[in-house]
């Protein structure tokens, strides 16, 4: 597979599929609907994100001779089918939830109508897609309401799984409120802010501590962060306290020290006492040090003297919740006689909605979500419709925001959430319902669905 195409990241089943639907020249244009199912423990939202890469994967999704020879090597497939595959292009619509949209469970994120070989073989791509920056984007959001206006930042690149995570969770993290990222690819290919301190490593491999912490300063004097707790915390601030007085006496001024272990909020506090009576108040306290949400919020309410997080593996990975349940469902096939048959899932636990859908959201009178109502599309219902066309003729239709811009949109969001649905240990459950048109469709689905089998 060529370097630039990701058109064979799909499941294997995709591919055998769309294989039968050719030889069967079922040439019936597919609604797919991609949801998450349900919330991960603690969760009462979500935050949607991954709309920009989906869209470009959707745009650049055709096969190369590199890959239609991988699969000849298979075996399995005809060469008249891997002849169309030479050829083939994403010619779909996409309706989708813009980014930094807060949503909840069984509603559509994206709406995807295609030829269905075409529809079906995007489909592992986007869940990957769409799953990973959702879950980032959420995961972060959590730990900057825990923050409570203290700065975040993602330090999570080496904890990551694999480089393209990394990349995701530096954005999406930015989207919901981290102020940078440690990543500085990231910073490159988003143009996001980076930001960091210095390692151990730094500070052992001089003589002596106050010696690393020179030749630091030397180089950054107006933008050093000093690692004060190598050895032994008290002595690692007043060598920072010393490092700063020398950066004063030069015209210059230390941007911060950095705690990353033991007792945080008791060293915060000691650290803020040692260096306000030196008369340096300016300087910022920084922590970092496998923090979460939960540590965050624990910390703050202990009283800690802190400024900033640095926040890596349990955010970058979502430690307490790994994965999101998220699915891609068919909904409805139109034939090519032009009739509509809408179709769903009924097995326990796992059924799904069928038709072509509208999210429509309902504020109160104070500007607080009130409750969503999933509908069918052009169904008359009160609310703001939360879809958005975003792609036709596999043609993108929409200019990709700056990321501040959904930063933005996302931090409007969470405003508008009311504080029980923002709680870190408990969920609330928001309203989400089914329109009238909905409930008679999925009745009568059923009636018919049972008379056929």
């Amino acid at each position: 597979m060529r370097s630039d195409n990701k058109s064979l990241l799909l499941d294997l089943y995709e591919l055998t599929m769309a294989a039968g639907y050719f030889e069967r020249e079922r040439n019936v244009r597919a609604v797919f609907d991609l949801f998450v199912r349900r919330l991960p423990k603690n969760r009462s939202f979500l935050i949607a994100a991954g709309l920009e890469e989906a869209l470009k994967f959707l745009k650049d999704f055709s096969f190369g001779q590199e890959d239609i020879d991988f699969l000849k090597k298979k075996g399995i497939f005809k060469d008249s089918f891997l002849d169309y595959l030479k050829g083939l292009k994403f010619s779909g619509e996409v309706w989708a939830m813009p980014e930094g949209t807060v949503f909840f469970p069984g509603e559509p994120v994206l709406r995807v109508s295609a030829p269905i070989l075409e529809a079906q073989m995007v489909e592992s791509a986007l869940l990957n897609i769409i799953n990973i920056a959702s879950l980032i984007s959420s995961k972060a959001a959590r730990v900057v309401l825990a923050a409570k206006g203290k700065g975040v930042y993602d330090f999570s690149l080496r904890r990551t799984q694999g480089m393209s995570a990394a990349l995701a969770a530096a954005r999406s993290s930015y989207i919901t409120g981290c102020l940078g990222t440690s990543n500085v690819l990231a910073g490159k290919l988003y143009g996001m802010p980076t930001a960091g301190t210095m390692a151990h490593s730094f500070v052992m491999s001089f003589h002596s501590e106050l010696e690393s912490f020179r030749a630091y300063t030397s180089l950054f004097p107006d933008n050093s962060i000093l690692l004060v707790d190598t050895y032994d915390y008290r002595k690692g601030i007043e060598n920072a306290i010393t490092a700063a007085k020398e950066l004063e006496a030069k015209g210059h001024k230390l941007k911060g020290v950095r705690l990353d272990s033991g007792d945080l909020a008791r060293i915060s506090i000691m650290a803020r006492r040692l260096l306000d009576k030196a008369g340096l108040n300016y300087i910022r306290i920084f922590a970092s040090g496998n923090l979460d949400e939960f540590k965050i919020d624990n910390l703050l309410k202990n009283g800690a003297k802190i400024d900033s997080f640095g926040v890596g593996t349990n955010m970058g990975t979502s430690c307490d919740a790994p994965y999101l349940d998220v699915i891609y469902k068919l909904s409805r096939i139109d034939n090519s006689d032009g009739s509509i048959q809408p179709v769903m899932k009924l097995s326990k636990d796992k059924i799904t909605y069928p038709g072509k859908k509208q999210v429509f959201r309902i504020r109160a009178k104070d500007g607080f979500y009130l409750k969503d109502i999933i509908g069918l599309e052009g169904e008359k219902i009160k609310g703001k419709p939360l879809l958005e066309k975003v792609m036709e003729n596999g043609k993108i239709t929409i200019s990709s925001p700056l990321l501040d811009t959904i930063r933005v949109l996302a931090e409007e969001n969470i405003r508008c959430l009311r504080p029980k649905y923002k709680k870190l240990k408990a969920r609330g459950i928001y309203p989400v319902s089914l329109s009238p048109g909905l409930k008679r469709m999925i009745e009568k689905l059923k009636k018919d669905i049972a008379l056929r089998n």
